[in-house]
């Protein structure tokens, strides 16, 4: 098994990320754009580029829960244990925020979507960017997911830095579900 974490191709994705820019990387079923959470310039450019509305929210991905930090830890019980069932993996959690993320990453809404990827490569530039990254499919709104690098600069050319690797074995992108009601909102 290969180690991203020592890859070069990782390293200049995530020291991209920390210093304010977008890339471009492979997740479970598709190829995502992903910048820091918290850089609003960032966030505008991945939405800019998608041509998607601010109000629709992002998710965020980690390569570990405790990535997450405060959003995970002020959940009860039962609803901590339903997420770290589900982790790492190719599912999408409606998470209450609790006014801890900024509206640019949250949207309309008082829940933030996170997910724990089980993407090796996913895990490891979490791991060098030292928390959660955004993780948007990358396409501009209305156009097919990109399922290969090639595919991905098509829509975006020199735009964003791409990082190595290829999609896992997933079909689709992750299944979305609310956390409190445990509605289905992608299947």
């Amino acid at each position: 098994m290969r180690n991203w974490r020592k890859h070069v191709g990782v390293i200049k994705a995530a020291a991209e990320i920390r210093a304010g820019g977008v890339i471009a990387y492979p997740t479970e079923a598709v190829w995502g754009l992903g910048c820091d959470p918290l850089d609003v310039d960032a966030v505008e450019k991945i939405l800019s580029l998608k041509r998607r509305p601010v109000e629709k929210g992002l998710i965020m991905v980690a390569g570990s829960v405790a990535q997450f930090g405060p959003l995970v830890e002020a959940l009860p019980a039962d609803l901590k244990a339903k997420l770290e069932a589900s982790w790492p993996g190719h599912t999408t959690w409606l998470v209450p925020h609790g006014g801890l993320v900024p509206a640019w990453i949250s949207g309309q809404f008082d829940t933030v979507a996170l997910r724990v990827s089980n993407h090796p490569l996913v895990q490891a530039l979490c791991d060098l960017v030292g928390g959660p990254i955004v993780s948007t499919s990358a396409n501009p709104q209305g156009r097919p997911p990109a399922r290969s690098a090639l595919h991905a600069r098509r829509y975006f050319t020199d735009q964003v830095l791409y990082a190595p690797g290829q999609v896992g074995g997933q079909d689709q992108p992750s299944k979305i579900y609310d956390l409190v009601s445990g509605k289905t909102i992608r299947a």
